[in-house]
């Protein structure tokens, strides 16, 4: 049975492993052993390590045919330091055929409005998406020289039941007016996994995905849509300039951002198709309103 190695064992690679379980071992690493019983009830077998510490990664090497790094880079920093030891402690042994890693749509920066594809060229704005840049390119480049097969999926905002702007919604925090406001992408988390999988069996090498829906929405109207799920109060609307001084620095981060993913490539090559095309189809098949 061939293996598959999950790196960032949170949300998405627990939706992922069952979907896999059937026809491969599944390995995720972790970083304590409070998770093993949730891992072995995924299961997936744990492996203990920290991206942090490339000592501790020596068991990960030759493990397995196929590896998913879900992992995010460190919060400081211009490089992404994670994934630089990943890869030098999958370099040791025999390596993975195949290396799939998600990045951020947050890579393209702001396109004001523009419709986004794949072959866009990047304009991270933010130290976050620059450390996501690094490993993109640092994946690129050790994939090309060691001849394995690897994929990048840039997301964007991923968002599920479990997974709303609810809290938000609650207080008040404020969205820009329409006329002003951004254009905002979205994918559901078990789409999302299942764009994972359709990875593993149909990427191509050193291909790049946008792993999003057919959502074209603004922000404000995406955080309407909930609110109304939810019977919630709609968010204050503000002028752009009002709206950056009262939210933090990181929430400002993502509103300043504009641009239309298209996802052709997924449904032409990955053969995805969405369960939930759009935000409004999957708030519609949420039944109980907590």
């Amino acid at each position: 049975m061939k293996r598959i190695l999950i790196i960032g064992c949170g949300d998405i690679a627990l939706r992922v492993a069952p979907l896999l379980c059937s026809r491969y071992r599944v390995f995720g690493l972790i970083r304590n052993n409070t998770r093993f019983t949730e891992m072995h009830l995924q299961g997936i077998t744990p492996i203990m390590g920290n991206l942090d510490h490339r000592q501790s990664l020596e068991n990960i090497s030759g493990l397995a045919d196929t590896v998913l790094h879900f992992a995010p880079p460190p919060d400081s920093g211009e490089f992404d330091t994670r994934t630089c030891n990943l890869l030098a402690s999958l370099s040791k042994r025999s390596l993975p055929k195949r290396f799939i890693y998600i990045s951020t749509s947050g890579v393209y920066g702001n396109c004001s409005g523009l419709v986004v594809s794949e072959s866009q060229p990047l304009n991270s704005q933010s130290a976050r998406a620059l450390r996501r840049v690094d490993a993109e390119n640092r994946i690129r480049a050790w994939a090309q020289r060691n001849g394995v097969s690897a994929q990048i999926l840039r997301v964007p905002g991923i968002y599920a039941a479990n997974r709303l702007p609810l809290e938000r919604l609650r207080s008040g925090s404020p969205v820009i007016v329409s006329s002003q406001d951004s254009y905002t992408n979205h994918i559901h988390a078990d789409d999302l996994a299942r764009i994972v999988v359709a990875t593993i069996r149909h990427g191509k090498p050193n291909r790049v995905y946008n792993a999003s829906d057919d959502s074209e929405l603004q922000m404000g109207d995406y955080f309407d849509a909930v609110a109304d799920k939810f019977h919630l109060p709609r968010p204050p609307r503000l002028p752009r300039d009002q709206v950056k001084q009262e939210v933090s620095p990181m929430l400002w981060s993502f509103m300043e951002e504009s641009r239309r993913l298209t996802n052709e490539r997924i449904k032409k090559e990955l053969r995805v198709k969405l369960i939930y095309p759009t935000v409004a189809d999957a708030l519609t098949s949420i039944k109980k309103i907590n």
